[in-house]
């Protein structure tokens, strides 16, 4: 099994889109890339701790390829906002891929420059591509809020305004 992480903004809202695909292992939210050790959630929505939101996914390569779960990610978010996404603002809300060795990061930048030579966006792409730091994975509550919580799922997911961008920008 590999692993990869991605920043997309609120961790809630990345989960779910990798969730239901067969070679797709676990997806699990959490902390990635700040100073703290075992930072919690009430440390690194304050913005001081250095970590960004993130999922960590754990595939099978031969079941369900790099460049397939590349595909998923990048319409997730917007890569062109470099303070946060959507609603969510803030270091902790930034885009980023965390790989964990070099033929990630290769696909990893092919895409982004796909994404950027494809004309789809006026503004540059500030997605970072960056290695893999200790993975902390947030309190249990967070993990697959979109079944644990459906009703508020929803209505956040809705005032966030990525359904809307997601729609005008990828679709």
């Amino acid at each position: 099994m590999e692993k990869i992480y991605f920043a997309g903004g609120c961790f809630w809202c990345m989960v779910k889109p990798f969730d239901s695909y067969d070679g797709i292992e676990s997806v699990t939210s959490g902390y990635m890339g700040g100073t703290v050790e075992n930072p919690t959630y009430k440390q690194v929505k304050t913005g001081t701790t250095g970590h960004y939101e993130v999922v960590e996914i754990v595939y099978d390569e031969k079941a369900f390829p790099l460049k397939n779960i590349l595909d998923i990610y990048w319409p997730q978010i917007d890569p062109t906002d470099p303070d946060g996404q959507f609603q969510d603002r803030g270091s902790q809300y930034r885009t980023a891929i965390f790989v964990t060795n070099e033929y990630q990061r290769i696909l990893a930048e092919q895409s982004k420059k796909q994404i950027a030579d494809s004309g789809r966006f006026a503004k540059p792409i500030v997605t970072e591509i960056r290695e893999a730091a200790t993975f902390y994975p947030a309190e249990d509550y967070h993990q697959d809020y979109y079944k644990k919580n459906p009703a508020h799922y929803k209505e956040d997911r809705q005032q966030s305004g990525r359904d809307e961008f997601i729609e005008k920008m990828w679709k």
